[in-house]
This record gives C-alpha cells, structure tokens and sequence, in this order.
C-alpha cells in the first residue's frame, strides 16, 4: 500500500468518526446497557433486591409459556402480514407502474392509507370491526354471511385476521411504493428484446422484471419484516392482546412487563431478544435474497 493511500485512508476514518461516535453513543450504548440490565433481577416494585443473576433471565424467559405464546403470534403475525403486503403490494405497483389517464391521482390515493398515523387507522378498524354499529358486520348481514353481528376483535382466531387486515390495509402502499421505485429503475430495452423474442408476459415476468426486483425487494422485504416483528401500536390500540392473548405481539407483551409489573430486568432481557430476533432475520434476508441479486 502506498503512502498516499495510507494517508488517504487515514484521512477517511478521521472524516466518519464523528458520525460513527454519534451512532455509537444513540444505538450501542443504549443497547449495551439494556444487555447489562437484563442480566439482573430488577423490580421497581422492591428496588433494593436488585441482584446480578447472569443468564437466569434468559433462561427463564424462554421457559415462560406467556412469552412463548407472544413469540408463536409475533413470528405468525409477522409472516402472514409480510406475505399478504408483498404480493399485494407487487400486483399494485405493476398496475400504477402502466401508462394510462390519471395515474398521478391514482398513485397519489393508493398513498392516503401510509398517511394515517397507526393509531388512528387501529382505532378507525376498531369500529368497522364494532359488534353493535361496525360497518363490517352490517355488510356480511346484509349479504347473508352472518345471521347476527360477530364480536370481531373478540374471538379468536377472528381478532388475528382482523389485526392482520388492518396492518396490511395500512402498510401495502408502503410496499408498494418501494417495488414501484424498483420498477422503473429497469431498462425498458429488455422488455422490448423479450417481445422480439416472442416472449409472453407471463414469461417475461419471471425472467426480467422479477430477478431486476430482486434488490428492491430485499429492501422492502427487511422494513417490513422487521417493523412487523416489533409491532407495538395496532396491537395495543386494536385489540391490547386480546382475547386470551391471542393477539398479544411481543413488543406489547414486554410493554406490559415493565409497565405493568415494572420488572425492568426481564424487559430488558424481552428487549435484548427481540434485538436478536430482528438481526437474525435481517441476516437471513441478506443471505437468501441478497447474494447476486440478478442472479449472475
């Protein structure tokens, strides 16, 4: 290596440690010290018993069947939404991705649902899903589907699919909005040598525009994933975990463990997992999807 280039190296890393010191001192700090609380048995109930009790936390969490149960809704929660907001949200970016009249407007409506703070949309889906004047109920009477208004929210597996419709009707534009930016980032030149070739567009589809969405798609794919896993919001303004926990996300389950029952030790040991969790499935993500994305 030659001097300049030492020189020049040396300068870089001068140029990003402030920028690596801020991320440091806002991101692993903080995650550093939630790693060392969790490592104690600590309620602000009875302050004076903290005491250091190493991996315990952990292996008590994991032996927890209320933590379990939030982890088996959290992962399932987490993959039926993805999946759902993923293929609906490639089939709206192909259709707003065509020229024709008004698809300014069009692309601009798709975008209102991303608009509407979660909260609020939770609590709008709340009262469609309302067993005595919900919106929802009165169209399946109307229609014959039921004989009397349903308690949505308050059955299960109802209350699930009904979190899940919400969280989808809200986040698909997102998605959208992601892929579409993919699309138009491809060369139209291959479509056009695809159709010499006498390629359909089914085929097309499969060979052009889905390996050049690839990269896109990973990217889109992480986000939502991850904002899925930790989903705090629709699930306390929706249903708050219910019924019998059926709806309980994890977020909200460490929520009600520290806030509840202020055991801060084993919120922060829920805090350090999902943390884990999140890495994990941002690795895999990159390792399936992220090598050669267009396949060379």
């Amino acid at each position: 290596m030659s001097s300049r280039v030492k020189r020049d190296t040396a300068r870089g890393f001068w140029f990003v440690l402030p920028a690596v010191a801020v991320i440091a001192l806002v991101t692993f700090f903080p995650i550093a010290r939630t790693f060392i609380l969790s490592l104690y048995k600590y309620n602000l109930k009875f302050p004076s018993m903290k005491a250091f009790v190493g991996v315990n936390n952990y292996i008590n969490l994991f032996q927890n069947q209320d933590f379990l149960n939030s982890l088996t809704v959290t992962v399932s929660f987490t993959l039926v939404a993805v999946s759902i907001e993923a293929v609906a949200g490639l089939l709206i970016a192909l259709l707003i991705n065509k020229d024709f009249k008004g698809r300014g407007m069009v692309r601009a409506f798709t975008l209102i649902p991303w608009a509407i703070p979660t909260v609020a949309s939770a609590q709008m889906w709340r009262l469609m899903y309302s067993d005595q004047f919900g919106v929802i109920n009165d169209i399946a009477k109307k229609t014959g589907l039921v004989q009397e208004y349903v308690n949505i929210i308050g059955r299960q597996p109802q209350a699930f699919w009904a979190m899940v419709c919400a969280d989808a009707w809200k986040t698909i534009p997102f998605m959208a909005l992601l892929l579409l930016a993919g699309l138009q980032t491809i060369p139209p030149q291959l479509y056009e040598a695809a159709r010499v070739d006498g390629a359909n567009k089914w085929k097309q589809f499969w060979a052009i525009t889905l390996p050049m969405l690839k990269p896109t798609l990973l990217v889109a794919l992480i986000f939502r994933t991850l904002d899925t896993f930790k989903a705090f919001d629709i699930a306390i303004s929706l249903t708050n975990g219910g019924p019998a926990s059926s709806t309980e996300l994890l977020s909200l389950y460490n929520y009600k463990v520290m806030m509840n029952q202020l055991n801060f030790g084993m919120g922060a040991t829920i805090s350090i997992v999902i943390f884990i969790f999140t890495m994990l499935i941002a690795f895999l993500f990159i390792k399936v999807l992220g090598a050669n994305p267009y396949g060379k």
